[in-house]
């Protein structure tokens, strides 16, 4: 991975600009940065993209533990929004206290032409591994720069995602980096269409094969929330990879919540009030006081 020296002066200043035209929340303390790094894409070639990293921080201090939250994959439109901010589940994190870090990744956004290191195959012909190991090596690179940001406690860290951010940040878990002490997965998996195939992913059983493998290593405590209406991947998909997963040597607390609007593929967008007490909960249960 390559994060040039550079960074903060160049980078920073393009990134925003480039997004001049979106409101930064002062309330959150919000501020944009960019890094640069080198992945694999699908077929084996190692490329260079662009992750803008939006951070948003308490009032005060700190030093404040670190969460990183990890977007999902639109089947339509990946340049849109051009960057991930998720402002409302934002303040919920801040709120408790985190630093949080929402990198937007690389193939999506603003420089979402630049390549799609996330494509996985038709889908019948999926192969989800290198997908995650090119997501992976641009989370490690996030982790490594919001370690080395002032006011933050490298020590605490949460790993939040949604959809194939969810699948991103088990995938995290797995590979147990230093400081992380917990991580959440909302409705993660991929390969979900809910117009083609509604609850019915592409080579499910491929997913949960890769769950299994993340089960195998992954040591820190997680969380997974899904619904029982979830287009993108029911029920019977989202609780055989949880098997798959504690089976292999997973430790994760399975939710299945009710079903939630038409889609509870959502939930962690439009449902902020109904998973805020299971979160709350789980971070008591990591030693973070209740607020």
């Amino acid at each position: 991975m390559t994060i040039p020296v550079r960074l903060l002066s160049i980078c920073l200043a393009l990134v925003i600009s480039s997004v001049r035209a979106e409101q930064i929340r002062p309330d959150l303390h919000e501020s944009v940065s960019t890094i640069d790094v080198t992945v694999k894409d699908f077929y084996g070639t190692a490329r260079t993209g662009t992750v803008a990293i939006t951070q948003f921080l308490p009032d005060g201090d700190g030093p404040f533990p670190i969460l990183l939250l990890n977007h999902g994959r639109s089947p339509t439109d990946r340049s849109t929004p051009p960057r991930f901010r998720y402002t409302r589940q934002v303040a919920f994190f801040v709120k408790q206290g985190f630093a949080v870090f929402e990198p937007t990744r690389i193939g999506y956004g603003q420089f979402g032409t630049q390549f799609d290191p996330e494509y996985s195959g038709k889908c019948r012909q999926k192969d989800y591994a290198p997908m995650i190991d090119a997501a992976r090596t641009e989370e490690l690179a996030v982790l490594s720069y919001a370690k080395q940001q002032p006011h933050v406690d490298p020590s605490r860290i949460i790993i939040v995602g949604q959809s194939v951010g969810g699948f991103v940040t088990t995938a995290m878990a797995a590979d147990n980096p230093d400081g992380v002490i917990g991580a959440i997965n909302f409705a993660g998996g991929d390969g979900g269409d809910p117009v083609e195939h509604p609850g019915v992913p592409c080579q499910g059983e491929r997913v949960e094969a890769m769950y299994s493998q993340f089960g195998k290593t992954a040591r820190v405590p997680m969380l997974w929330i899904y619904t029982e209406n979830d287009q993108y991947f029911a029920p019977s998909y989202s609780s055989a990879w949880h098997d798959a997963f504690v089976r292999a040597g997973g430790n994760a607390d399975y939710r299945l919540l009710p079903p939630f609007e038409n889609n509870g593929h959502m939930l962690f967008a439009h449902g902020v009030e109904v998973w805020e007490p299971v979160v709350s909960d789980f971070l008591v249960r990591l030693g973070f006081p209740a607020r």
